[in-house]
């Protein structure tokens, strides 16, 4: 098999893994980008949005649409920082940490189901090799394209 015909199911896999994520977290009330912007918070408990932005990278303005739903859902609060009022502290909420919960038990059900059969031992050849791929990815340099056409 040939490595693209190999990355092609990776990426395939990935897109079927999130869209059923999605489906599941729709269900406890978050849509898309919500459920991955909370997610982040309870592990950064107290960021800015452009913080926030920077972290996830995405465009600052697609961080404000999001953060506005969740603050009116009462998931999120923002707070003017007291260093810089030029910024937003984003902290995340009670009722945010129960919904991340109820998120992460979603999560680990549907990787529960997408590893079962696998042996430990698998699992974590399978990491070692996603690991291998993704340190050989991030070490190409840009413009990598044009310098094998120069060739």
């Amino acid at each position: 098999m040939d490595c693209y015909q190999t990355f092609r199911k990776l990426v395939v896999t990935c897109r079927l893994h999130k869209r059923i994520v999605e489906r599941e977290t729709n269900q406890l009330g978050l849509h898309g980008s919500q459920h991955h912007l909370l997610m982040h918070l309870a592990n950064h408990e107290t960021v800015s949005q452009k913080e926030l932005a920077s972290q996830l990278k995405v465009s600052p303005a697609s961080v404000a649409v999001s953060l506005k739903r969740l603050e009116s859902e009462g998931y999120i609060s923002k707070a003017m920082d007291l260093e810089d009022n030029r910024f937003n502290k984003i902290t995340i909420t009670d009722k945010g940490k129960n919904i991340v919960d109820k998120s992460r038990q979603v999560v680990i059900k549907i990787d529960e189901a997408a590893f079962s059969g696998f042996s430990e031992e698998e699992m974590e050849q399978l990491s070692s090799m996603v690991e291998r791929i993704y340190h050989s990815l991030e070490s190409i340099p840009d413009g990598f394209d044009t310098m094998e056409d120069s060739k």
